[in-house]
C-alpha cells in the first residue's frame, strides 16, 4: 500500500445526543409525541438510559429541524403547524412535486414503472384492510421514488426539507373514508399518467393530491385543537 492509499478518512461514532436525537425525532414522526405536547424530558432520559445533557442538546437538533419549540424557563414542546404555515407550505411542497413528476415521466425506465406499480398494489391491500400506517409506507415510497426517478438533487433537497416540517402531523392526519378513497383515486391516475409518460397530467394531479393532502391536515389540527381544549 502506498502512502498516498494509506491515507483514510477518520470514521466518526455517532455521538450520543445525535442517537437521542433519532428517538425523539421518531416519537414525534409515529405521533406518540403529539404536536403541542410538552416533552417529558426526565420520563425520556429514563426511558433512553441518559442524563440530562445528551437530552438537552438533542432538543436544540430537533429545534433546529422544527420539530420542537424550545421555551425559556419550560423546557421544550411539540411544533404544531399553523393554519399560515400549511397555506404556505403545501403550493410550494406541490409546485416541487409537479416538477418531479414532469422529470420522472422524462427519466423513467421500465424498471422503475413495474416498482411504482408494485409499491401501488401494497398500497391498496393496506387501503381495503383500513390499515392506515401500513398504507403511509408505501405512499410515502411512491412520491419519494418519483423525485428519485426525477435525479434532480437540489429539488429532492428542497422537498426532503418542507417534508420535515409536517411529517409530526402525518400520522393524526388520516383522511376520512372519503377523502381515502379520493387519494386513492388520485394514485390510480399518477399510475395512469406515467405509464402515457404525460408529464403535464402527472405533474397536475400531483398538485391536486397536495392540495387535497393539505385540507386533511387542516381538518386534522382543528380535531386536534379541539380535543386539547376540551
Amino acid at each position: 500500500m502506498t502512502r498516498a492509499n494509506s491515507v483514510l478518512p477518520v470514521i466518526t461514532r455517532r455521538t450520543l445526543h445525535d442517537e437521542v436525537a433519532a428517538q425523539l425525532r421518531a416519537l414525534i414522526i409515529s405521533g406518540e409525541l403529539p404536536p403541542g405536547q410538552k416533552v417529558p424530558e426526565v420520563l425520556l432520559c429514563e426511558r433512553f438510559g441518559v442524563s440530562r445533557t445528551p437530552m438537552r442538546e438533542a432538543l436544540k437538533v430537533l429545534a433546529s429541524e422544527n420539530f420542537v419549540q424550545l421555551l425559556p424557563n419550560r423546557g421544550a414542546i411539540v411544533a404544531k403547524l399553523t393554519r399560515q404555515e400549511i397555506d404556505e407550505l403545501f403550493p410550494v411542497m406541490g409546485a416541487l412535486e409537479g416538477l418531479a413528476g414532469e422529470l420522472a415521466c422524462r427519466n423513467m425506465r421500465l424498471k422503475d414503472l413495474v416498482h411504482i406499480r408494485r409499491l401501488h398494489e401494497q398500497m391498496v391491500a393496506c387501503f381495503e384492510k383500513d390499515d392506515w400506517p401500513g398504507y403511509s409506507k408505501p405512499n410515502r415510497a411512491i412520491h419519494e421514488y418519483i423525485f428519485e426517478m426525477a435525479g434532480n438533487a437540489t429539488l429532492s433537497a428542497l422537498y426532503q426539507t418542507l417534508l420535515l416540517r409536517i411529517r409530526n402531523v402525518r400520522f393524526v392526519a388520516k383522511s376520512s373514508p372519503e377523502g381515502w378513497k379520493a387519494a386513492i383515486a388520485d394514485h390510480v391516475e399518477m399510475i395512469r399518467a406515467l405509464e402515457a409518460r404525460d408529464g403535464a397530467a402527472l405533474s397536475h394531479t400531483l398538485k391536486m393530491h397536495l392540495r387535497h393532502k393539505a385540507d386533511v391536515v387542516e381538518e386534522a389540527l382543528r380535531k386536534l385543537e379541539r380535543s386539547t381544549a376540551a
